[in-house]
C-alpha cells in the first residue's frame, strides 16, 4: 500500500510538459540552477524583508522566463530537463516533510487540544465545501472542458489552506497566539486529509471499479490511526535523542533534520500518511524538548531550509509553466483566475458561517469580528503547488495542457497571499482585535517606568566610579531616557477613558500571573529542577485554565488535569487482597515429632512454593491439548495419565498444608481454590472410571464431559504466579505517579513564589496588589499542604527525589565554577572539556538512582538543623539529649499561650500552624493605628523546625500547631537547648537568630533580595550578612556605603532624625542614618555592600558590631519585656 515505492510507471508520463530531449542530458548544470534560485531568493528576501509575496512573485516570474528560454533553447532546456523528468510525488517527498514539520512545530499543542473537535469539524466542513463548490465552478466556467475527475482533484488541491502563511500576517500586529493557532491547526488538518486522499488514489487508482466503501473506510481509519501512533513514538524518540547531554549542537541539528525525513519515508513505505505522522511529531514537540539555548539554533536552521524550499517550489513551478505551450493563455485565463479567486474567498466565508456555531462553544472568546478576520485566512501556498502536478497523473482522462493546473493554483496562491494577508491585517486593526486593553497599556507603562528607574540607578552608580568622572552625564541621561510610546494600533480613545475597575485589572493581572507561571515552569526545567513531563503538564494546565475568566490555577486544578491515580491504588488493593500470603504462621512443632517438623519446613520453604508454580506452568500444555479435539483424540491415554499425576501432586500439596495449617488452611482464598480443584479432579477421575465400567450410559458420559471442562478452573492458579509480578509493576507505576505529582507540586510552589515577586510590576494599584498576594499565598499554602500529604503517603519516593535534586544542585554549582575557571584561563580548553564530560556523566547517572530510598535513621536528622552546621561536637552534644516524639492525626504539638517545652525537628508527616499573623515582638500599644491582624496559616513538613523563636525569647507560643497526619519529630528540650547556649556561648544562640533573620527576610522581601547570596553558610563564614541586637533606647548608626540593606526582623526602631517608626518586618530606607530601638529587644539583619576581608571572617562569627553581653544579662532584660 506504499505511496512512494509502488508508483505505476507504466501510466506515469515521462514529461509533465515541454518536448522530449533528443540529445544526451547531463545533470551537473541543474545544480547550478538550484544555487541560482537559492541565491536570488536570499538576495530578494534581504532587500524586501517584509514582502514575502513580492519575493515569491519575482521568483515565479523568473522561473517562467527560464522556462520560456528552455522552450526555445536547447542549451537552457538541457539545464531544466532533470526537473521536468522528476516525478510529481518525488518533488512532494523532497519538500513537504520539513515544511509540514515546521508548520506543526509552530502550533501550540495545548491550545489545539482544548478545541480539537471544533477545529477538526471546521477542517472537514471547509474541505467538503471547497471540494463541492470549487468543483462546480470549474466545470461550469473553465473553457478547457476538464472532466469530472480532473475538476474534483483540482478543487481538492485548491481547498488546501497553507499552514505557513495562513496566519503569518497576524503575528506581526500583536494578535493573540490562540487565534493564529486555531487557523494553523485547521490548515494542518486539511493538509493531512488531502495527503491521505491523494495517497489512496496514487496507490489504488486501478482498482476503483471494484473498490468497496467499507474496506476503504477501514483502510483510511487504520492509516490515520497508524500514522498518529507512529508519529507519536517518533516524537518520543526525538525527545530522547535531544535529551542526551553529550550530543553537541551540530549533531542535534543533523539528527533532527534526518529524523524528519526518515519518519516521512518509513511511514510512507508502510502504506500510511507521512504528512499526518509529521504533523503529529511537530505537535508533540515544544520548547521543552530541546536543551536550553539549543532550540533557537535548531528552529532557526530548519526555518531557513523551509524558506529555501518554498523559494525553490515557486521557481520550479514557474519553470514548468514556462516550458509549456503559450498559445493557451488568453483573456479567458485571466477571467477564470479572477472567478477562482472570488470563489475561494466565498467558500471560505461560507465555511466560517457554518463553523461559527461550533467555535462559539469553545472556551475562546470567538465572535463575529474574528469570523470576519478568519474569512480572509484561506491563503493557498506550497502544499497546493506540490500536489498540482498529481492532478494530471491521477486522472484517467488526460488533459491537453497539464501545466494549466499549476498556473491557476500558483496565481491563486500569490493573490491570496498578497490580498488576503493585507485584508486580514486591516480587518483585525479596524475591528479592534489587536488594540491593547487599557490594563495592558497600564502594565506596559509600569514596565517602562521600572526599566527607567533601573537605568537611573545604574547611572547613579556609574557616577561614583573614578574612571568615568569625565563623562558627560547629561548626554548619557538624555540618550538613555525611555518614554512609553504605545503601538500604532493602540486605540487613543481607550487612553482617555476613566481608570478601569478592580475586576478588569484583576482579570488582566490573572493573565499576567499565568504567563509568569509558564515562564517559571520552563526556567525550572532548564535549571534541572523539573523533569520534562512535569513541566509539560504544568504548562499545559496553565494554558488550559488561563482561558477560564477569573480562574487562578490551583494545585487541585493541576491534580485534576493529571490523570487520577486512584484506579492504580484500587487495583493495587485488589491485587494485595488476592496475593498469596508468604508469612509463616505461629506454629511450634513438638521437638519429639520429627515428621511435623519436617513437614513444617517443607511447606514454608521457597523450594516448595516454586515447585508448585512450576507444576502449574507445566500443566498449561496438557490443558490446551485437552481443548483441541483432534489432539485430544490422538493423546487420550497420555492426558489421562497426566491428569492422574497432577491430581496426585495436588493431593500431596493440600495434605501437607492441612497438616500444618489445620482450620486456617480454609481461611485463605488460594487454598480454597486449590482444594476445589482437587475435589473436582477426584470427581472427574471417578466419573471416568464409571464410564469405563458402564460405557452405554448417556447420562454418565454427559456428566464426564462436564467434569472435563471443569478442568479449565486450573487456569486460575496461574494468577497466583502473575499477581506478585503485577504488584511490582503497579507499585513502580504508583511511585512514578507520586514522584511526578511531587515534582509538579514543588514546581507549582516555586511558580507561585516567582509570581509573588513580580505582582507589584503587574499592577500599581494597592488593592489589586493585596488581592493578588492573598490569592497567590492561599494557593501556595494549599500546594504546601498537598506536598506534605504526598510526602507522608510515599516517604521513600520523596527522599529519593530530594536526594536526586541535591546531587543535581551540587553538580550544577560545580559546572558554574568550572565555567568561571575556564573563562578566566585558569584551565585550558582540553582540560575544561574533559572535566565537563565527567560532571555531565554524573548528571546522566542520576537516571539510575532508585525510585525509592529508605529514610535515614533519626539521629542523622540532626545534620539537617542548619545552625548545627554539621559540626560533630554540636551533633554529639544533642545526640544524647534529643528524643523521638510521635504524634497522631489531630494531636496538638504546641498550643498558643503555653510556655515552650523545646524545639521539634519534623522527621516525617505534616502539621498545620494556624493563628493570627505574627507580632514580631510588637505590642498593640506600640502600633495603635495598626489594622486588625489577619489569619496566618502555614504548613510544616519534613525538615521544618517548630518553636525556635519562642525558646530563644522564653515567651509564650503565639500559635497552635496541629498534626495533619501522623508525625514523627526529633525533640530537643528547652533545658538542653539553654545548656548548649552556655557551653557554646555565644555562637550557637547567634546562629539561631541569624537563621531566623534570614528566613524572615526571604519570606517578606525576596523580590528585593533576589540578587543577594544569603546562604547561611556563606553568611557565617564570610560575614556577608549579620544580626545586630538593639535594646530599648540603644542607638545604631547606618553606613550606606558598607550596608546595602538594613532589615528589621524583630521588634521596632525609630529614625533618630525624623522620629519615623519602623516595625518588623521592614527594610529601613537609605535616607535613614541612625536608628534607636523602641522595643525591649530588636533584631536587625544587615547585608553588607561588599564582602569583608575573608582572613578575619572566622574571628567574628557573631557579626560585626555584635554586643558581647552575657546571656544572663539578656535574660534579665527579657524578664521586663
Amino acid at each position: 500500500m506504499s505511496y512512494f515505492w509502488s508508483q505505476n510507471k507504466s501510466t506515469r508520463p515521462d514529461l509533465l510538459c515541454g518536448h522530449p530531449a533528443d540529445y544526451l542530458v547531463e545533470d551537473q548544470h541543474f545544480i547550478m540552477l538550484v544555487c541560482f534560485i537559492v541565491a536570488l531568493g536570499g538576495f530578494l528576501k534581504t532587500c524586501l524583508k517584509n514582502s514575502e509575496v513580492i519575493v515569491l512573485t519575482i521568483l515565479s516570474l523568473s522561473g517562467f522566463v527560464i522556462g520560456r528560454m528552455a522552450y526555445n533553447s536547447v542549451e537552457v532546456h538541457q539545464i531544466v530537463y532533470p526537473l521536468i523528468r522528476t516525478s510529481s510525488f518525488s518533488l512532494f517527498s523532497y519538500f513537504s516533510p520539513l515544511i509540514m514539520f515546521m508548520a506543526a512545530l509552530d502550533v501550540d499543542f495545548y491550545i489545539v487540544k482544548n478545541v480539537f473537535w471544533q477545529v477538526l469539524l471546521a477542517g472537514l466542513i471547509s474541505f467538503s465545501a471547497a471540494c463541492i463548490i470549487i468543483g462546480c465552478v470549474v466545470i461550469i466556467f473553465n473553457k478547457e472542458s476538464w472532466d469530472l475527475q480532473s475538476s474534483l482533484f483540482f478543487s481538492i488541491t485548491l481547498s488546501i489552506t497553507d499552514p505557513l502563511h495562513s496566519a503569518n500576517s497576524l503575528k506581526t500586529i500583536g494578535v493573540s497566539k490562540i487565534y493564529t493557532d486555531l487557523i494553523r491547526g485547521e490548515s494542518v488538518i486539511i493538509c493531512s486529509i488531502t495527503s491521505i486522499f491523494f495517497g489512496i488514489f496514487r496507490n489504488k487508482k486501478i482498482y476503483l471499479s471494484v473498490f468497496r466503501v467499507l474496506h476503504a473506510a477501514i483502510g483510511i481509519i487504520l492509516d490515520i490511526f497508524g500514522s498518529i501512533v507512529f508519529g507519536y513514538w517518533c516524537a518520543r524518540i526525538i525527545q530522547f535523542i535531544l535529551a542526551d547531554l553529550f550530543i553537541n549542537m551540530l549533531t542535534d541539528i543533523v539528527l533532527c533534520f534526518s529524523m524528519v525525513y526518515m519518519t516521512f519515508y518509513i511511514v510512507e513505505y508502510l502504506g500510511m500518511s507521512g504528512v499526518l505522522a509529521l504533523a503529529t511529531v511537530g505537535l508533540n514537540l515544544d520548547s521543552l524538548t530541546f536543551r536550553p539555548r539549543i532550540e533557537f539554533v535548531i528552529t532557526r536552521f530548519l526555518r531557513m531550509f523551509s524558506s529555501v524550499y518554498e523559494h525553490l517550489i515557486y521557481a520550479f513551478s514557474g519553470i514548468v509553466i514556462g516550458c509549456g505551450e503559450s498559445n493557451h493563455y488568453d483573456f479567458h485565463t485571466i477571467i477564470f483566475i479572477l472567478i477562482l479567486f472570488a470563489t475561494v474567498n466565498l467558500v471560505r466565508l461560507l465555511t466560517i458561517l457554518l463553523v461559527s456555531l461550533i467555535l462559539m462553544r469553545s472556551n475562546y472568546e470567538y465572535n463575529w469580528r474574528w469570523g470576519v478576520v478568519m474569512a480572509w485566512s484561506g491563503i493557498k501556498g506550497v502544499f497546493s503547488l506540490l500536489l498540482a502536478p498529481d492532478i494530471y497523473n491521477l486522472t484517467e482522462k488526460k488533459v491537453e495542457v497539464p501545466e494549466m493546473f499549476i498556473l491557476y493554483i500558483q496565481v491563486i496562491s500569490l493573490l491570496t497571499m498578497g490580498i488576503n494577508s493585507y485584508m486580514m491585517t486591516q480587518s483585525a486593526k479596524k475591528l479592534g482585535l489587536c488594540v491593547l486593553s487599557l490594563p495592558r497599556q497600564l502594565a506596559l507603562q509600569n514596565a517602562a517606568q521600572h526599566i527607567q528607574e533601573i537605568i537611573r540607578n545604574t547611572i547613579t552608580l556609574f557616577k561614583t566610579e573614578k574612571i568615568l568622572t569625565n563623562v558627560n552625564w547629561t548626554i548619557v541621561e538624555d540618550k538613555t531616557t525611555i518614554e512609553y510610546i504605545p503601538f500604532s494600533h493602540v486605540s487613543p480613545k481607550e487612553m482617555k477613558k476613566e481608570s478601569p475597575t478592580d475586576e478588569v485589572l484583576i482579570e488582566e493581572a490573572r493573565l499576567h500571573v499565568a504567563v509568569i507561571q509558564m515562564s517559571s515552569f520552563e526556567q525550572q526545567h532548564n535549571d534541572g529542577i523539573l523533569e520534562i513531563e512535569a513541566a509539560q503538564i504544568l504548562i499545559g494546565a496553565a494554558k488550559s485554565y488561563c482561558l477560564i475568566q477569573g480562574k487562578f490555577m490551583s494545585i487541585y486544578d493541576v491534580s485534576s488535569y493529571v490523570s487520577a491515580r486512584s484506579w492504580l491504588i484500587k487495583f493495587k488493593n485488589v491485587l494485595t487482597f488476592l496475593d498469596y500470603p508468604k508469612e509463616k504462621i505461629l506454629f511450634i512443632p513438638p521437638e519429639s515429632n520429627i515428621f511435623l517438623t519436617s513437614v513444617f519446613h517443607i511447606v514454608f520453604s521457597e523450594e516448595f512454593e516454586y515447585a508448585g508454580h512450576i507444576i502449574h506452568l507445566i500443566y498449561i500444555y496438557p490443558l490446551i491439548i485437552q481443548l483441541w479435539p483432534m489432539a485430544r483424540e490422538l493423546n487420550g491415554s497420555a492426558l489421562i495419565a497426566i491428569n492422574y499425576y497432577f491430581i496426585f501432586l495436588y493431593v500431596l500439596e493440600s495434605t501437607l498444608k492441612i497438616i500444618i495449617l489445620k482450620r486456617k488452611y480454609f481461611q485463605q482464598f488460594w487454598n480454597v481454590l486449590e482444594f476445589s480443584i482437587l475435589v473436582t479432579g477426584i470427581i472427574d477421575i471417578f466419573f471416568m472410571y464409571l464410564v469405563k465400567r458402564i460405557p452405554n450410559s448417556l447420562t454418565l458420559i454427559q456428566f464426564t464431559v462436564v467434569t472435563e471442562y471443569l478442568r479449565l478452573i486450573r487456569f486460575l492458579t496461574l494468577f497466583k504466579i502473575i499477581i506478585p509480578v503485577l504488584l511490582r509493576i503497579v507499585n513502580v507505576q504508583i511511585e512514578k505517579r507520586l514522584s511526578l505529582m511531587y515534582s509538579i507540586t514543588k514546581g507549582y510552589i516555586k511558580s507561585q513564589e516567582d509570581a509573588k515577586l513580580l505582582i507589584k510590576q503587574i499592577s500599581g494599584r494597592e488593592s489589586i496588589y493585596k488581592k493578588l498576594y492573598e490569592i497567590l499565598e492561599t494557593n501556595k499554602q494549599d500546594a504546601v499542604k498537598e506536598l506534605g500529604l504526598i510526602e507522608h503517603e510515599c516517604r521513600d519516593v520523596v527522599i529519593a527525589l530530594k536526594t536526586k535534586q541535591a546531587i543535581r544542585n551540587v553538580i550544577a554549582e560545580a559546572l558554574k565554577n568550572l565555567t568561571f575557571l575556564w573563562s578566566r584561563g585558569i584551565i585550558d580548553k582540553h582540560e575544561g572539556i574533559e572535566m565537563n564530560k565527567v560532571l555531565l556523566k554524573k548528571i546522566k547517572a542520576l537516571n539510575n538512582i532508585p525510585m525509592a530510598i529508605p529514610p535515614p535513621t533519626p539521629d542523622k536528622y540532626l545534620h539537617n538543623i542548619i545552625w548545627l552546621e554539621g559540626k560533630d561536637v554540636l551533633i554529639q552534644f544533642f545526640k544524647g539529649r534529643a528524643k523521638l516524639a510521635y504524634f497522631d492525626y489531630g494531636d496538638i504539638i504546641c498550643k498558643k499561650g503555653e510556655m515552650p517545652q523545646g524545639i521539634y525537628l519534623i522527621i516525617s508527616g505534616m502539621a498545620i500552624l494556624r493563628d493570627l499573623s505574627p507580632t514580631f515582638g510588637i505590642g498593640s500599644s506600640q502600633r495603635p493605628d495598626r489594622e486588625s491582624r489577619a489569619m496566618f496559616t502555614e504548613f510544616c513538613t519534613s525538615g521544618d523546625v517548630i518553636g525556635e523563636l519562642s525558646c530563644l525569647l522564653k515567651r509564650e507560643i503565639e500559635y497552635t500547631v496541629i498534626c495533619e497526619t501522623t508525625l514523627q519529630a526529633c525533640f530537643i528540650s528547652l533545658e538542653d537547648l539553654y545548656e548548649a547556649f552556655d557551653v557554646f556561648w555565644p555562637s550557637l544562640e547567634y546562629k539561631i537568630w541569624l537563621k531566623l533573620a534570614l528566613n524572615t527576610a526571604y519570606r517578606y522581601f525576596e523580590s528585593s533580595l533576589i540578587d543577594e547570596d544569603l546562604r547561611f553558610q556563606k553568611c557565617v563564614m564570610y560575614n556577608h550578612a549579620y544580626v545586630e541586637t538593639l535594646s530599648s533606647y540603644n542607638e545604631m548608626a547606618i553606613d550606606n556605603m558598607t550596608m546595602k540593606f538594613v532589615i528589621i526582623v524583630y521588634g521596632s526602631v525609630i529614625d533618630t532624625k525624623t522620629e519615623e517608626p519602623y516595625f518588623a518586618p521592614c527594610i529601613i530606607p537609605k535616607t535613614c542614618e541612625q536608628v534607636q530601638g523602641t522595643s525591649d529587644l530588636s533584631k536587625l539583619l544587615i547585608i553588607q555592600a561588599s564582602e569583608p576581608d575573608r582572613s578575619n571572617s572566622k574571628t567574628n562569627v557573631m557579626g560585626k558590631g555584635y554586643t558581647f553581653t552575657s546571656r544572663k544579662t539578656i535574660e534579665k532584660e527579657l524578664q521586663y519585656m
